[in-house]
């Protein structure tokens, strides 16, 4: 045997060294990884080896306080790739461009890309997620998805807000509510390989999302319509730049409807409603048309602020009168101006024709400027200034509304100077939002105490359970029972013996006051811009209602007792008729306002036929069709002809709706099948119904323009 020589047994001990090190540090490397670094590993390899798509949830509903729905999540669909699942390319992409009327390289381009997926399409039509899921394409999945839908459009869009294409809320109680309505998302969970092909039998799991909360609002449906449609007809009538209304419930606070035109649809609430704004915006660049959609989206109700001029007075006379230092029987003298002010000269509104002698009463129907700089300075700047902020002005109302502005009043009472004092006595020299105001004006409605408004009563989970209740909250009291009544009183006559006489109500007890102020525009006056009010209330022996009318820059005629009080009046009317709110008509109002009226046979006249002889005989009528056109005809009538009832009264028109003229799908949705076929049957469409309980799927979806010709299928489980 050969005996290893010195330089071989020095090759082995190293080579064994090595070997050794090698080892050592391997199964350090090999402990590490299985020990230490396991959980983070097998983490990884999971996400490598599963392939996720969330399942959105759908957003809460938005109630009216009556239960009627004013957003809603409908069904909808999305399509997503699955590159490396995808066989033929080509013929996908064809196929896919060809149903969703797409461009065949868009979606070429998307379907290949070096990505585990890729969304083709969102929100497709349930008729083009059937023919899709029909062709069976290797690497497409067609996901139930779901899109915020807004069944009545433009209605009540400064209070609603909207989304965006993520169910993401934007503006209104759709951004304030967001987190309570978004709900939580479900997860469509499966296993691939490197080459990201699904796994056969790989346990596929679906976990389903948890809807978010609903909420029901204080805003009534019925209420808030009255409200839109006096505005757009005051936006039209005056050819204003603005109307706002705001209508409150005085002794919970709560806002029953606020209104600001121009408006907006929510279901497309970047393009204007209005053609010529359509075709003027256009052409405009981004960030001009930035601009633009952020102006149609401010609520002037609490986004700008406004010198509400006359409508001030209420808060100087309640100031006085809780001070003692002005009663009813006070008598104030104008004689057209007040120069009582070194270098100043303030004139009243009636400067030509001076008021004279005449009560604290007749000075709050007059109007009158040169009384109530007098109370004011009577009343002195510190007593003032405290009831001007203990009304709420310069401080947010804190009502759920994104934006709201404070408002401009003095820092302090020491920065008050005497003509400071005089202009603001009679509301110029301070500047406030229509919600403040509104507020202040329900707070001397209500035996003085200052709400904080409310916009949401409850939240409501997807059960139906109520989550939370907001009740009706009281900031503080601000005037005593006794004051409250004699502000009721004075506005009482404003409107029977005053300015505001455009508001009287035959049977009702209304108050009010009138506004007519000059605009600040870029800090100066504006001449010949004006923004005309009334501020109103009633019944007065109950107050039930505080309403708010607005009138930005009116053409022609532009005071708050010709443009604003009309407004008021004709939503008084339809809301005392709606709340069941029975008249009590004075011997006069019987003789002078209400002559009995035959009914006139209407049956087979057209609409506007029909609506023009109700207005000769002094009635009024009504319809629960949305869309009207030239042709729609009145098919029946309530009161039926013949029937002697007073003028005045409001008559029930039904129509037939014109085959061929389109109208919009409604939200069917969770309605019982005799909801359904009531609906369907109002409105003369032809359907076929599938299973029992509630509705669950629609065809066509809500929103989509139908004729009277479309059938309508409706699946129930």
């Amino acid at each position: 045997m050969n005996t290893p020589v010195k330089s071989s047994k020095s090759r082995l001990k190293f080579t064994l060294a090595v070997a050794v090190v090698l080892v050592t540090v391997l199964t350090i490397r090999i402990g590490y990884l299985q020990i230490y670094k396991g959980d983070d590993l097998r983490k990884g390899a999971l996400e490598q080896w599963t392939k996720s798509i969330d399942i959105k949830p759908k957003r809460g509903v938005i109630y009216d306080r009556k239960g009627s729905r004013l957003a809603v999540s409908v069904n909808a669909f999305t399509v997503w790739a699955y590159p490396a699942d995808i066989k033929d390319p080509e013929n996908t992409a064809l196929t896919i461009a060809e149903i969703l009327d797409m461009d065949v390289d868009l979606i070429y381009e998307k379907i290949t890309k070096k990505h585990s997926s890729e969304k083709i399409k969102q929100w497709i039509t349930t008729d083009e997620a059937h023919k899709l899921r029909q062709e069976r394409l290797s690497g497409i999945s067609v996901i139930d998805d779901n899109k915020r839908y807004y069944p009545n459009g433009n209605f009540a869009s400064h209070i609603l807000g909207f989304t965006n294409i993520d169910n993401v809320g934007l503006t209104g109680i759709e951004r304030i509510y967001d987190n309570d309505l978004t709900g939580i998302p479900g997860k469509w969970m499966k296993m691939t390989d490197a080459a990201n092909r699904q796994l056969p039998y790989d346990g596929e799991k679906i976990y389903e999302p948890t809807d978010g909360t609903s909420l029901v609002l204080t805003i009534d449906e019925t209420i808030q319509h009255f409200a839109e449609k006096a505005a757009e007809q005051a936006l039209f009538d005056n050819k204003a730049k603005n109307v706002s209304i705001v209508i409150m419930e005085p002794k919970s606070g709560d806002i029953l409807a606020m209104v600001s035109k121009p408006d907006f649809d929510l279901n497309n609430p970047r393009e204007p409603v209005d053609e010529g704004l359509k075709a003027e915006w256009a052409n405009l660049p981004m960030d001009k048309l930035q601009d633009k959609w952020n102006d149609l989206w401010r609520n002037f109700n609490v986004n700008d602020i406004y010198e509400p001029g006359s409508t001030f007075k209420l808060i100087t006379a309640a100031a006085a009168l809780e001070e003692n230092t002005t009663s009813l029987n006070h008598h104030y003298f104008c004689n057209g101006f007040y120069t009582d002010i070194k270098g100043v000269t303030l004139k009243c509104a009636r400067w030509y024709n001076p008021h004279g002698n005449q009560s604290l009463r007749e000075a709050m129907n007059n109007s009158c400027n040169i009384a109530f700089i007098n109370i004011g300075k009577q009343l002195g700047k510190e007593k003032f200034y405290d009831y001007v902020k203990a009304f709420g002005f310069g401080q947010r109302t804190e009502v759920d509304l994104l934006g709201e502005q404070r408002g401009i009043i003095p820092s302090s009472a020491d920065v008050i100077k005497e003509v400071n004092l005089a202009t603001m006595s009679y509301g110029h020299g301070v500047a406030l939002t229509p919600m403040q105001l509104v507020n202040a004006v329900s707070a001397m409605s209500n035996g003085g105490y200052l709400m904080k408004p409310r916009l949401v009563k409850e939240l409501v989970d997807f059960e139906g359970n109520i989550v939370t209740t907001y009740e009706p909250e009281v900031k503080k009291q601000v005037i005593s029972k006794e004051t409250s009544d004699t502000l009721l009183s004075m506005m009482e006559t404003v409107v029977s013996d005053g300015s505001g006489s455009r508001a009287t109500v035959p049977g009702y007890r209304v108050g009010g006051k009138t506004g007519t102020a000059l605009k600040i525009v870029d800090g100066r006056y504006a001449q010949g811009k004006y923004i005309a009010s009334f501020v109103g209330v009633a019944p007065i022996d109950d107050p039930q209602l505080v309403i708010l009318v607005n009138v930005d820059e009116p053409s022609g005629t532009y005071y708050g007792g010709t443009v604003a009080a009309p407004v008021a009046q004709s939503i008084f009317r339809e809301t005392f008729n709606y709340l069941e709110i029975p008249p009590q008509y004075t011997e006069d109002e019987l003789e002078e306002n209400l002559p009995k009226v035959v009914v006139p046979d209407l049956r087979n006249l057209l609409i506007e036929e029909a609506g023009r002889t109700l207005s000769n005989l002094g009635l009024r009528y009504t319809t629960e069709y949305l869309e009207l056109t030239n042709d729609s005809t009145v098919i029946e009538q309530f009161p039926a002809p013949g029937v002697e009832v007073q003028k005045g009264s409001i008559i029930d028109l039904y129509l037939n709706i014109v085959p061929g003229n389109t109208i919009s799908m409604p939200y069917l949705i969770d309605m019982t099948k005799e909801q359904v076929i009531e609906t369907l049957d109002d409105m003369n469409l032809k359907y076929t119904l599938t299973g029992n309980g509630a509705a669950v799927e629609q065809i066509p979806l809500p929103g989509e323009e139908i004729t009277t010709s479309t059938e309508v299928l409706v699946e129930f489980k």
